[in-house]
């Protein structure tokens, strides 16, 4: 019998994970949502899932075996520990808080319950993300003294004026949006090496006044030109950590960046090699020494969307871990570690010097 799925939350992501999920073999069974239309429009999809705008009705359904949380970040803590309390796994998307104190309480709650608690890291299932922890896990790179990650867009704030960019409801922009991907992407791939010193610039350019932003397209728009624009539309910041390794982190919703100047993706560098690759390309491009000569290679990956690729590996990890009671890779832990170091950050850029974690 396939394991029963139920979303709360149908904003414009949540069509995304049901629609990947029920290609794994999950079974949509339920949606919840405060908007009765929305929720009714993504039920029509699954035959026999049921509609409603009551969280605790959902949780209270003995068909649901699982959830999905795709709502604002500001409501995933409460709702995941609603979800455990109710007896449900849960796969929550990212961030799993809107502080390290709320993740604090998420901690302790996947620590009382037997439920499985997965947060939403996808770009960790990327092909190239995938092999590129294989290789530093080898040893083939060596010991990594440096990670560069970029993650930039032109002019790509989602929902200007909406949930995204209103820090009651987001806990903050581009860092909780984007940034929270290469935080844990980085930690990931390198072991997680413990993070020391934290310097950071947030910075809020284009968004103000909504009326006059200027975009081609909006993911979870269109914009509200009565809501709200109070977090950061690009970041730049240096990692330390113990041990010697360093990371830069520059991601940005809204840059005047001429196209090919950056490239988006994660370059690890290492003592005896490198490595780079973009989130959702097929390939990896490494720069190693074989017999004593410098060369440059390339691993190809399947021409599938890599982007669905990785998807689809969260979701029959979830399904995997379901079945077989295992616990889960991207952890309430994982998801800890990367709060502390979004709580650093924002703190570095309000006192404008470089601080400790923790």
């Amino acid at each position: 019998m396939p394991v029963k799925l139920g979303l709360i939350g149908a904003g414009g992501i949540a069509n995304f994970h049901a629609e990947i999920a029920s290609k794994v073999g999950l079974k949509i069974v339920a949606v919840c949502d405060i908007d009765e239309k929305r929720a009714n429009s993504l039920v029509d999809t699954y035959q026999g899932a049921i509609a409603t705008t009551n969280v605790d009705e959902l949780l209270a359904n003995s068909n649901v075996q699982a959830v999905a949380i795709t709502t604002p970040n500001a409501t995933h803590k409460p709702l995941a520990i609603a979800a455990l309390e109710a007896g449900k796994d849960v796969l929550v998307e990212k961030p799993m808080a809107i502080n390290s104190a709320e993740a604090d309480e998420l901690v302790e709650a996947a620590k009382n319950s037997k439920q499985i608690l997965q947060i939403g890291f996808v770009c960790r299932y990327a092909p190239a993300s995938i092999a590129a922890k294989k290789y530093v896990d080898s040893g083939m790179l060596g010991k990594i003294y440096h990670v560069k990650a970029n993650l930039n867009r032109r002019r790509g704030i989602p929902g200007l004026g909406r949930w995204f960019t209103n820090k009651s409801q987001s806990g903050g922009g581009v860092l909780m949006d984007l940034g929270v991907h290469l935080l844990d992407l980085a930690l990931h791939i390198t072991g997680h090496p413990k993070p020391e010193r934290v310097s950071a610039s947030c910075t809020s350019t284009f968004g103000s006044p909504i009326s006059s932003y200027c975009y081609n397209e909006m993911w979870a728009g269109p914009p509200n030109a009565k809501g709200v624009f109070d977090v950061e539309d690009a970041v730049t910041a240096l990692l330390r950590f113990h041990g010697g390794m360093t990371l830069e982190l520059n991601t940005s919703w809204a840059a005047e960046i001429p196209s090919g100047v950056i490239k988006d993706g994660l370059l690890l560098l290492g003592d005896k090699g490198g490595c780079f690759f973009d989130l959702w390309a097929n390939e990896l491009t490494l720069a190693h020494e074989i017999q004593g000569q410098l060369v440059e290679t390339k691993q190809q990956f399947p021409s599938d969307d890599a982007w669905e690729a990785s998807w689809k590996r969260q979701y029959e990890v979830f399904l995997d871990n379901i079945t077989k009671r295992k616990a889960p890779t991207a952890s309430v832990e994982d998801g800890r570690a990367v709060q502390l170091l979004l709580d650093a950050l924002y703190a570095s850029s309000e006192q404008g010097c470089e601080i400790a974690v923790g």
